[in-house]
């Protein structure tokens, strides 16, 4: 799975956001505001990722066992399918 094209993760005022542009624009108005380890998962979606890889990814930034990765990366991945982010 990737997010869309269409959004640019960035760094404003000390906070991590998504914004749209181009087409995406018209489609969400606004921004995301992400903690820091949405925005690894979101890093890790924009080059393409599988849930195991996001997995993965989460617990060797942080110090979580298995199980609570899943369910936070299935949370995650869980609400930008419902918000139209990946492809």
């Amino acid at each position: 799975m990737k997010i869309k094209d269409g959004f640019i993760l960035s760094e404003v005022a000390g906070q991590t956001v998504v914004v749209a542009v181009g087409k995406m624009a018209k489609q969400f108005n606004g921004c995301i505001k992400l903690n820091p380890s949405s925005a690894l998962l979101w890093k890790t979606l924009q080059k393409g990722a599988t849930e195991e890889q996001l997995v993965e990814t989460f617990m060797n930034e942080y110090d979580v066992q298995l199980e609570q990765a899943k369910e936070d990366v299935k949370e995650f991945v869980t609400n930008l399918e419902k918000a139209g982010f990946l492809e």
